[in-house]
């Protein structure tokens, strides 16, 4: 049986699948381009917004690709967080072949314990849950 977090996190991921799928297929949607030179679109803000504001209901922080730089000396003192990639592939996304996925992770102790990879153009969701299994 999967864990409160796990299904907080599949959640999370649909919902936030939700946002990005009428931008993906719109025909009207601006790129930016970040300081790292990678894109950014309106779905990755969306799925951001909606991912960490699920999340935060748990009280474990929350180290996203598109949320505030958060220090390296705060950071190294959390001993949980969760790792938020609210689009990877947003170059795909863009090119809207279908190669794009949600991700979510939940580490501790420096170790992978819940992760969730949902592909939205794909209606696909992968899960794993330390010592449950992973699952399709």
């Amino acid at each position: 049986m999967i864990s409160e977090l796990t299904q907080l996190a599949i959640f999370a991921a649909i919902e936030a699948s939700k946002s990005i799928i009428p931008i993906y297929q719109s025909n009207d949607f601006e790129v930016e381009i970040k300081q790292d030179n990678s894109p950014l679109t309106k779905a990755d803000k969306s799925a951001h917004n909606i991912i960490t504001s699920i999340l935060q209901e748990t009280k474990i922080p929350i180290l996203s690709e598109e949320g505030k730089n958060i220090p390296y000396d705060t950071r190294k003192y959390w001993s949980k967080l969760w790792i938020v990639d609210p689009i990877d592939g947003t170059k795909e996304f863009i090119k809207r072949n279908g190669e794009f996925t949600i991700n979510i992770a939940l580490i501790e102790k420096n170790k992978p314990v819940i992760g969730v990879v949902l592909a939205p153009a794909l209606g696909v969701i992968y899960f794993s849950e330390k010592n449950v299994g992973s699952f399709k």
